[in-house]
């Protein structure tokens, strides 16, 4: 089978890192975290990920694993959480990279809808065909019209999650592309991971920086993301819980007092967080 070859320094590598860190979690955690489809797309991938490796079992590296992995995890369980009360739902994945949540969280009556732009829906579409139910689309949130490709019913619900995606924007932009959103999918929920201003730069200079990709910028940052982000627009309720620790207890295998205290510091001082924001219905 022939791989894909992926280049240094360009928007399809960013997809490389979340990637590699589910598998390395996958690996080291087995009992908190398994994403067997890591695994199996990087045999598919060509990429030198021999600078990784070799820090695979430095410390940084191992908990920046962890948070990808943990990311991923909470944002399937408010995902899965949704799909409870509206069972046929539309769940659209923004930014979906190689993320493959939409397929773990099918129950086999939601519809989904898997968002990025042309370069990575070309490799997904490789990678990770559509399966039943669901469409890899190229789309720009930039365009407002990308929410016109989606066929989403009210009365059925939408769910949208964005995994490493919203720091990529200016917060002008996450606001406009958010209240956009509650407008036009009144009663859905949208999820996304967010972080203070230390922690995104924290980002920049370890995960992002590390893998030598120069061509990204992350703009985005929320400290206290009920008092900031409801200040957008009416039609927004928002609540946010930690994402290292305030779905699940960091337990199990591999895990280290050090990484707890890590989390801790993760939660706390960075404001590393899941957000969810529960679009109002419109009064008529």
């Amino acid at each position: 089978m022939d791989k894909y070859k992926i280049e240094k320094n360009t928007v399809q590598e960013t997809l490389v890192i979340p990637l590699y860190g589910r598998r390395l979690c996958s690996r080291m955690f087995p009992t908190l975290f398994q994403d067997e489809s890591a695994a199996e797309l990087m045999e598919r991938i060509d990429y030198d990920f021999s600078e990784l490796e070799r820090q695979s079992n430095s410390l940084m590296q191992v908990f920046g694993a962890l948070e990808v992995a943990m990311r991923q995890s909470d944002l399937t369980w408010e995902v899965r959480d949704y799909l409870k009360a509206y069972p046929k739902a539309t769940v659209i994945n923004l930014g979906c990279g190689l993320d493959n949540t939409g397929r773990v969280c099918d129950n086999g009556s939601c519809k989904i809808y898997n968002i990025d732009l042309p370069d990575v829906t070309r490799l997904r579409n490789r990678l990770l065909p559509a399966g039943p139910r669901e469409q890899n689309l190229s789309l720009d949130f930039n365009d407002p019209a990308w929410m016109d490709a989606i066929d989403a019913d009210p009365m059925e619900g939408t769910v949208l999650f964005a995994a490493g995606v919203f720091y990529y924007f200016t917060a002008k932009q996450v606001q406009h592309f958010v209240t956009s959103m509650a407008e036009r999918f009144p009663g859905g929920r949208l999820v996304f991971d967010g972080a203070g201003k230390t922690a995104v730069k924290l980002m920049l200079k370890t995960w992002v920086k590390q893998a030598g990709i120069k061509d990204v910028g992350a703009y985005f940052s929320v400290k206290d993301a009920k008092e900031e982000l409801e200040r957008w627009s009416p039609l927004l309720s928002v609540s946010s819980r930690g994402y290292m620790q305030g779905y699940r207890k960091l337990d199990g295998p591999g895990v280290r007092p050090i990484h707890r205290l890590l989390a801790k510091i993760a939660d706390g001082p960075l404001h590393l967080q899941i957000v969810r924001v529960e679009f109002k219905e419109v009064s008529r």
